[in-house]
């Protein structure tokens, strides 16, 4: 039996980590890390308590699970709208998997094998697995081939089911050591790498994550046939021949799908933003394995082409809500903002990746930014309400026809809500990372961690209250002294960095700059790709102190984005805030933010779940009864952007006109009716 190292974003075995080829920087175990903290643990905690069982229970609800005991039965009718609904119930166990990996809950454990039987009385003899064929082959539906596969390219979702279907069961598998779920997994690859492959089946999956899945079944089984058919579905980009390049509709020249050109030759982010965030975060699991140069240079160049022309303020990927996906250049509009939850995911996922491959911090503050923002958003305060696009502007004539500014407990399409059950008990696998006797420091979260550094037992305690103090404490504890280089994130927000391009910036530059000391004294340290780097004979209670500036920042985004032109944002330390109606005498849209506005930030305990707030006085539009304008002072509150929309429906706005001229009026009739 061969040993497993187990964490949320990657999976290692011994077969695999015996591979020449891998990632050089290795992430350490979520499992490891104890946290303490008020800002992550509670929301863990409310995902083990409140968000896994009622996904469950509305999988159930919503004939999810019926559709396999159907599948099993032969018989019936296709109970749900989707064919990828079976995903539901893979990503809920993937959660739950994680939840047992750190807090062993029988109850769950037991219901999740029930599970599992039922999905194993679903799959077909030789593997196959997908209910909406299975329950009656002849009824498929428009988004279904009469033939298998048949429509893999387009809706069918057939692999999309096989990849959440292996991530879920090398999840499972690793955290209760029990091979239930991972056998109709590997039979089910098994399958799927007898019918695609070299001379065989061709196809780019319409939508992707088949290809990160396989990768973590050959991490744990060594496999090389699964690592193969990854590369080969990422190989087959750019191959069809149906497509029509010079059609500027997304869906008839394969952009949608990102199959307009091969992987390699593909320099831009296109189409559906979560497809995409999967399929460049398989191409860095493949590239790192296989040593593909090519592939490295791809997704590089078009991680470039996110950063700097195409992520929303907060974190947000995807701005049309036409087919979910990216815009063009420099396209971030707020009234019509997309923002999918499983895109932020998706790109926590990739930019972890990125990390991996090249050891830069500017992908953690991508990744970070993501985490805090774009993608908490997403997700009630309650644990059971969510968003599935994350707007960036609501008004009382909203029209957004995609969003209303309210949570919702389900989706007819609820891949975010179940998403989010996996994504969050990972957390604290991205807090660390380790090459060889380089100790990364990624997240601040109030923790403890056991590492072995130089084959030495290494404990690290964080104390902090991040996000919400910039004053970080780290607590060295080794039995015996161990020289090692202690990498400490420097975020780029603390160093006058927005974001890693020129698509965002701080209107001004501040002169405060973070400060180090060890055992109390004050020490010079080197900046290497983002990162502190403190190197010593670490001894017991070793005491590391960063101290990073939290200040109130105006954030400016580049002329180009035409819908921010004359507007700030703002932000203080990773989270970036926005204005809520509760807050601001019902509404935000008519606010002005003038240059010379001082903010004061103020710990509101009760509020929110226990936020920060930034406060000002500032000029609000005022249209009187007969139509004259003119402004007034008001008292501001801004809180953070995640926190919008747990105290009822109302106008929200993160960007904030610098001057009256940029303000767009809304009429008396349109402030004060009723919507019907």
């Amino acid at each position: 039996m061969f040993k497993i190292f187990f964490s949320a974003g990657l999976i290692f075995s011994a077969v695999a980590v015996a591979q020449q080829k891998d990632y050089a920087i290795k992430e350490v175990n979520f499992t490891q890390v104890k946290l303490s903290d008020k800002f992550w643990l509670p929301r863990i905690e409310t995902n083990r308590t409140v968000t896994i069982p009622a996904s469950f229970e509305r999988c159930e609800n919503t004939g999810r699970v019926k559709n396999f005991v159907m599948a099993a039965q032969k018989q019936g009718k296709f109970c749900t709208t989707y064919t990828f609904d079976d995903t539901d119930i893979y990503k809920t166990i993937e959660g739950a998997s994680f939840s047992l990996a750190v807090h062993p809950d029988k109850k769950l454990e037991a219901y999740v094998d029930s599970l599992i039987v039922i999905v194993k009385a679903a799959q077909e003899p030789d593997g196959y697995l997908y209910t909406a064929r299975t329950i009656d082959p002849l009824n498929v539906g428009s988004w279904v081939g009469k033939e298998r596969w048949e429509k893999e390219r387009e809706l069918s979702h057939e692999l999309y089911n096989a990849g959440h279907l292996y991530e879920a069961a090398a999840a499972h598998f690793l955290a209760t050591k029990k091979r239930n779920f991972l056998d109709i997994a590997l039979k089910n690859a098994d399958l799927v790498c007898s019918v695609f492959g070299p001379g065989k089946k061709s196809v780019a999956p319409g939508h992707e994550i088949v290809e990160m899945g396989l990768v973590k079944l050959f991490r744990i089984t060594g496999k090389q046939e699964y690592l193969n058919t990854a590369k080969f579905f990422i190989n087959a980009r750019g191959q069809y021949k149906g497509y029509d390049p010079k059609s500027n509709d997304s869906w008839k020249n394969g952009s949608y799908w990102q199959d307009r050109k091969p992987v390699v030759q593909e320099d831009e982010a296109v189409g559906h933003a979560v497809r995409a965030g999967y399929l460049y975060a398989a191409v860095a699991d493949v590239a790192a394995l296989t040593g593909d140069d090519s592939l490295t240079k791809a997704i590089d160049r078009i991680w470039e082409n996110v950063v700097t022309k195409k992520i929303y303020v907060q974190g947000g990927l995807g701005a049309r809500g036409d087919g979910e996906r990216f815009g063009e250049n420099y396209e971030l509009p707020n009234n019509t903002a997309y923002n999918e939850t499983c895109a932020a995911i998706a790109g926590v996922y990739w930019n972890y990746r990125m990390f991996l491959l090249h050891g830069d911090a500017k992908y953690i503050d991508v990744l970070e930014k993501m985490l805090y923002n774009g993608l908490i958003s997403g997700i009630g305060l309650d644990g059971k309400s969510f968003f599935y696009t994350n707007a960036m502007e609501v008004r009382n004539s909203f029209s957004h026809k995609d969003f209303e500014g309210s949570r919702s407990g389900w989706f007819e399409c609820s891949c975010c809500p179940t998403n989010l059950t996996r994504l969050i008990p990972s957390v604290p696998g991205y807090m660390y990372a380790q090459k060889e006797d380089n100790l990364f420091v990624n997240l601040f979260i109030n923790s403890t961690v056991d590492l072995t550094v130089n084959n030495k037992a290494v404990q690290i305690a964080q104390q902090n209250n991040y996000p919400w103090d910039g004053n970080l404490k780290f607590t060295i504890n080794t039995s015996k002294p161990n020289t090692f280089n202690l990498l400490v994130r420097i975020p780029g927000w603390a160093n006058n960095t927005a974001i890693p391009s020129d698509l965002y910036k701080f209107q001004s530059n501040s002169s405060i700059k973070p400060e180090i000391k060890v055992n109390g004294q004050v020490v010079d340290y080197s900046i290497q790709n983002g990162y502190a780097a403190i190197n010593r004979a670490w001894k017991k209670n070793d005491v590391v102190e960063v101290n990073l500036p939290m200040e109130v920042r105006r954030v400016v985004a580049n002329e180009k984005v035409a819908n921010d032109i004359g507007k700030v944002a703002l932000q203080r330390g990773p989270i970036m805030y926005c204005a809520e109606w509760a807050d601001n005498n019902g509404k935000t849209s008519n606010i002005i933010i003038p240059a010379n506005t001082t903010f004061t930030s103020e710990y509101k305990p009760n509020v929110l779940n226990g936020i920060m707030t930034l406060k000002a006085e500032v000029p609000a539009v005022i249209i009187n009864g007969n139509e004259n304008i003119s402004t007034q002072k008001h008292s501001f509150t801004a809180i953070p952007y995640y926190s919008w929309a747990n105290r009822g429906k109302g106008e929200m706005t993160v960007w904030f006109p610098a001057q009256v001229k940029d303000v767009e009026l809304i009429s008396v009739q349109e402030t004060t009716q009723p919507k019907k």
